[in-house]
């Protein structure tokens, strides 16, 4: 039976760095609350997301869809500075919305951020102790030094 490449593991010759973010890999379900944008700000939004090793474990992948809400359908990959051991994430949606945040891994604390005059923004995740929820929120900025919460998100692994 063949295998699909995408979904290899690294190779030996892989960096370590990204050998660290194989805790991501699988299938999981989404919940999003705490919108500062909705109506509602009780609504609770479901959703997906996958995260697969592209190039045989060059680099990390991240599908997300939203269905039937305001959030657009996301397409994520990231990558690692060997040197400086942090990463890198590349972010394009289907509003054609396109971004750069850096990005760190630590000790089960996934942190994103990206600073630009007019729209900063900053994601904290945490796993849980088996590795199968992560509890998560991203805060924008105007300025970049008052930051308010845009949502919270919880990711639980399926598969």
């Amino acid at each position: 039976m063949m295998q699909n490449k995408n979904a290899q593991a690294p190779q030996q010759s892989s960096n370590l760095a990204l050998e660290r973010l194989r805790v991501f890999i699988g299938k999981w379900n989404t919940e999003i609350t705490s919108m500062s944008f909705h109506p509602d700000p009780s609504a609770v939004v479901y959703g997906h997301t996958s995260f697969e090793w592209l190039e045989g474990g060059a680099f990390l992948t991240q599908h997300s869809e939203v269905p039937d809400s305001e959030f657009p359908s996301a397409t994520v990959v990231m990558g690692p500075d060997d040197k400086a051991e942090t990463y890198c994430m590349l972010y394009f949606d289907s509003r054609g919305v396109s971004r750069i945040y850096q990005m760190s891994f630590s000790d089960g604390a996934w942190k994103l951020w990206r600073d630009f005059p007019g729209f900063s923004q900053r994601f904290v995740g945490t796993f849980s102790n088996d590795h199968n929820v992560i509890t998560a929120r991203w805060e924008k900025s105007d300025d970049g030094s008052n930051w308010e919460r845009d949502f919270e998100i919880t990711y639980t692994k399926v598969g």
